[in-house]
């Protein structure tokens, strides 16, 4: 038999390494031996197997099966011998089993009941065989008939360790294949006393399980926790240690790893004598690490010593100790062995998680900055990611610099992560803008083959926003222009910036429009098709700011327009055919092609390409929390104009609204407490209790006057807020449970958003949600801002969208996880097709240990946001006002039982809803309007909330005359007149 398992160990040798003329032998004995055992098989149904006939057999399917071919037959003899009473048979019964069949297998259901007698017999050998076939399949059924006697067994006092230390294992498979079948309630109390056993092979087994069970959930298992750190002090002190668990006179590195990977599953350490005992550990591992020649032992001290550095790191240990682990690190950086430099450069980049160690891990600046030229790439690679996590305002010019020093010479494999890596750095931190120009021009110009579009597009982006720019970039950029040899992408950036900003240099020697047409056009054959509609814009733009206009320069541009009018390019085509026939209106051409507008604020799409790319959770966390810590003032756009400004444009008619009457569907939608559900039209109220709750909830636009929904009782009166939270509250659609209560009012952070453009709309221990809009016409750019308050990730991120009918929106990807402390971004778009009283629903949620927090938050995207003010003489709003004969075009709202209110707090109300009251009617009353609880307020109000006054004077001072313009995309630019007017009634 042994020289039979010699041939085949030979002839597997054979087909590995010599397969060119040996596979077609070996695979026709495979073959053949295959069809000889079937063939047994078949034969013993009808005369019988011996039992070592049959173990034979399946020895040779087990071999068959090695050389990876499919065996489909034997199965039912391979399990049969699981009930075998010898040793041998068994034994291979297991195996071969655990081999051929996987846990969907029907035949496993029929070796159930042998497995279990196995486990819970007195046979210690055959306890083994069945709790490693459990654990290899670990399949559902298994878990749910066998993992209550799994557990008994390592739990038992009478079993041997061997035994225990398997069923350890064994219950560990299960519960990560299962963890909802295998039942660990009330195993706190059992895990601590495990955590006691001497046997240091069952400990380890069982600090395994821990690791599982706590990264489930932590609550359970904190009487855990000391027996841990009395683990490591055991370890540490090295008591009690048998001589086979010490590897290179380190007591069980791998019990040392897993007990501290099980600490970091605990928020904290609240008893300060727990705490002081396993710093004092952490406080040896630290001191006594160093690098020596022995390459197992320094592989064995290293894993435990950068599990003490997460582990320190997680407990926000004190700066004494973190500076101890950054000195540490240092050393490693700084020997000659690349393995341990790589672990010492990956390390410290974790290490930046940590706020307070960032000005020591400077101190080492010098060191890694000269790593960034190892011969190893990984080391290279691994200095600049530390690097780039590194840097801040204080040391961004110094590390920018030695990234464009090092780009010259730096492996085509790294050119484009270093361009990346240096534009982000340069744009979050630059101290001036001028310095942030200089840097992206000089990245394009020493790798312009490896920065990408969005690098100029940024640049670009910057300095449309920044007047004071405009002038240096353009002069930058014609300096780089006198370079023989440039390349496209500086052409690009150039011919833009010379296009829009040119003229401003037309006083400066060489920088006339005929000079830098000139220069511009000397790259035109150079350039591929994608580059030459950029510079046909910018031959358009030239044309335009010569003034007066130059015929010479004309004629050049008019007969490179002609050329390309014939281009079998479409786009290049387009472009000069429109530009050709534009440049002919003379001076109509200055309104047509004026000077870009400004770009409004948006996300970096570098830093988000950045995020994207990282596949390293260390790096990961630490880009994004520096991120978050570390922001520059320098490159915020400047544009200043309020968001809901006046757009260009002259005089706008009345345009009459279209019949609401087609519009029953969304009639009947409302917001009850948050929750999008359909209802009937309430009857008619001529009460209104809140007059802010009217300003921003339902204002019956739709009906007749005085068919106003009617108002919750639950509302409470006058403008404090109060009660009146549940009316306008972002309440989740249905009852919720979460443990996790918000921190502050929800329903007065969405009443703040709807009077303004960014703040908090939801906040609780583990996340804040903020939003930054922007609103143009029907257009709208919500930001939401996703922070991560916590040391550890949010995971299971959820956010769903749920708009209503007259909006369309476009919600960007949300990530999965938020890692610790960093802040994630997710624009929505929204566009408003047509007017309507509802608002979007975002369903959001995520976990956090063994919280599943979700809630329901109503956006504030509402109807005011597409209001854009606009000014109306009296000669043009009365005639129009009058010219409005009732509903649907002209409605009213009385509002009464508000609280008694002097004219100018009532001012200050309109001016935080957008309305600018003007001053001759804040002083023509400033007394107090009336002491009468029953003032009522009386609107005419043609479409909505959220008016802006005219200058002018109503015959009555205490009256408000206003106008607006709503957009929709089905209305488009609307005319919307309001009057308000104060009286004072008896009940």
């Amino acid at each position: 038999m042994a020289s039979r398992s010699s041939s085949l160990m030979a002839s597997a040798f054979l087909v590995l390494f010599f397969p060119n003329n040996l596979v077609k032998k070996e695979t026709g004995a495979a073959v053949a031996i295959g069809v000889a055992v079937e063939r047994r098989f078949q034969k013993g149904l009808n005369c019988g197997l011996t039992p070592y006939e049959k173990k034979k057999y399946v020895w040779k399917m087990l071999y068959i099966y090695m050389l990876g071919y499919d065996v489909d037959f034997g199965h039912m003899e391979a399990v049969s011998l699981i009930s075998a009473p010898k040793y041998p048979e068994k034994q291979v019964g297991y195996i071969v089993t655990s081999c051929l069949l996987n846990e969907n297998h029907d035949f496993l259901r029929l070796a159930i009941n042998t497995v279990r007698n196995d486990i819970i017999g007195r046979n210690e050998t055959f306890q083994c065989l069945a709790l490693t076939l459990v654990g290899n399949i670990g399949g559902r059924e298994f878990a749910e008939s066998l993992a209550p006697d799994v557990q008994k067994l390592l739990i038992s006092s009478s079993c041997r360790p061997l035994v225990r230390k398997k069923a350890a294992l064994c219950l560990l498979r299960l519960f990560r294949k299962n963890p909802d079948v295998v039942n660990v309630d009330g195993w706190s109390d059992r895990m601590a006393q495990l955590l006691d056993e001497r046997d240091l092979g069952v400990l380890t087994s069982s600090m395994s399980l821990l690791v599982a069970l706590v990264s489930n959930n932590h609550e359970a298992y904190w009487s855990c926790l000391p027996k841990c750190v009395k683990t490591l002090e055991r370890l540490a002190r090295n008591q009690d240690i048998p001589q086979e668990y010490t590897y290179y006179g380190i007591p069980s590195p791998w019990l040392q790893v897993k007990t501290m990977r099980a600490l970091q599953y605990f928020p904290t350490i609240e008893d300060p004598n727990t705490r002081k005992s396993l710093f004092e550990v952490l406080q040896r591992v630290l001191m006594g690490t160093d690098v020596v020649k022995n390459v197992n032992k320094n592989n064995a001290s290293h894993a435990v010593l950068f599990e003490a550095l997460a582990l320190v790191m997680h407990l926000d240990a004190e700066k004494e100790m973190m500076s101890q682990c950054v000195a540490l690190l240092g050393k490693f950086i700084a020997v000659r062995e690349p393995n341990i430099r790589y672990l010492g450069l990956e390390n410290m980049t974790r290490m930046l998680m940590v706020t307070d160690v960032q000005d020591i891990i400077k101190r080492h600046q010098a060191q890694i900055i000269t790593s960034l030229k190892d011969p190893d790439i990984s080391i290279r690679r691994r200095a600049l990611d530390l690097l780039y996590g590194m840097c801040d305002v204080s040391n961004a010019k110094d590390i920018v610099e030695e990234i464009l020093q090092y780009l010259s010479s730096a492996d085509f494999a790294m050119r484009e992560e270093l361009s990346l890596k240096a534009a982000i750095l340069a744009e979050k931190f630059a101290p001036d803008l001028s310095w942030y120009v200089d840097v992206i021009l000089q990245l394009i110009d020493k790798a312009g083959d490896f920065v990408s579009d969005d690098i100029w597009f940024r640049v670009v982006q910057f300095v449309t926003n920044n007047e004071d720019l405009q002038p240096y970039a353009a002069l930058k950029a014609r300096e780089y222009l006198d370079k023989p040899a440039i390349h496209e992408t500086m052409v690009k950036v150039s011919a833009y910036i010379l296009g829009e900003y040119g003229h401003l240099l037309a006083r400066r020697p060489g920088c006339s429009p005929k000079e830098i047409f000139h220069i511009i056009h000397e790259k035109l054959p150079t350039v591929s098709t994608s580059t030459i509609p950029i510079l046909l814009s910018t031959y358009a733009k030239l044309l335009m700011h010569t003034q007066p206009p130059d015929q010479e320069l004309q004629k050049q541009i008019w007969a490179i327009f002609r050329k390309y009018e014939s281009c079998i390019d479409a786009e290049i085509q387009q472009r000069a055919v429109e530009y050709l026939t534009l440049s002919m209106k003379g001076a109509a051409l200055m309104d047509i092609l004026a000077e870009m507008p400004k770009f409004p604020e948006r996300q970096s799409s570098l830093i988000r390409k950045a995020e994207d790319a990282e596949a390293d959770t260390a790096e990961q966390s630490a880009i994004k929390l520096r991120a978050q810590q570390q922001t520059s003032n320098a490159l915020v756009p400047t544009d200043q104009r309020p968001t809901n400004g006046t757009p260009p444009g002259t005089q706008l008619g009345l345009v009459k609204v279209p019949s609401m009457s087609n519009a029953s569907p969304e009639q009947g939608l409302t917001h009850a407490n948050g929750v999008l559900t359909v209802v009937d039209p309430q009857p008619p109220s001529t009460t209104s209790p809140d007059l802010l709750g009217d300003l921003l909830g339902p204002l019956a636009i739709e009906g007749p006057p005085g068919a106003a929904p009617q108002s919750d009782p639950r509302v409470s009166s006058g403008l404090e807020g109060g009660a009146n939270a549940d009316a306008l509250a972002i309440a989740p659609v249905e009852e919720q449970s979460n443990t996790v209560q918000p921190i502050g009012d929800i329903a007065e952070r969405f009443q703040a958003l709807c009077v303004k453009d960014s703040g908090v709309l939801y906040e609780d221990a583990y996340i804040q949600i903020g939003i930054k809009a922007e609103w143009r016409a029907h257009h709208g750019r919500v930001v939401l801002f996703l922070g991560n308050k916590n040391t550890a990730p949010l995971v299971s991120v959820q956010a769903l969208l749920l708009p209503p009918s007259h909006l369309r929106t476009e919600l960007s990807l949300v990530p999965e996880t938020i890692p610790p402390r960093a802040q994630v971004q997710c624009p929505l778009e929204v566009i408003n097709l047509q007017p309507s009283r509802d608002s979007a629903v975002l369903d959001f949620s995520y976990k956090f240990a063994s919280h599943v927090v979700n809630v329901k938050l109503r956006l504030p995207v509402v109807l005011s946001k597409f209001f854009q003010p606009i000014s109306v003489s009296a000669e043009e709003f009365f005639p129009q006002w009058r010219s409005l004969s009732g509903p649907p075009l002209k409605l009213q709202e009385v509002v009464r039982g508000v609280r008694p209110m002097p004219l100018s707090e009532m001012a200050n109300l309109f001016n935080s809803l957008h309305l600018i009251v003007c001053p001759g009617l804040v002083s023509a009353s400033s007394s107090q309007l009336s002491t009468d609880p029953m003032l009522g307020y009386y609107f005419c109000i043609y479409m909505n909330f959220f008016f802006f006054p005219i200058p002018i004077q109503d015959p009555n001072a205490n009256n408000l005359i206003a106008s607006t313009t709503f957009y929709s995309e089905s209305t488009r630019a609307m005319l919307c007149l309001v009057c308000l007017h104060h009286f004072i009634y008896n009940a």
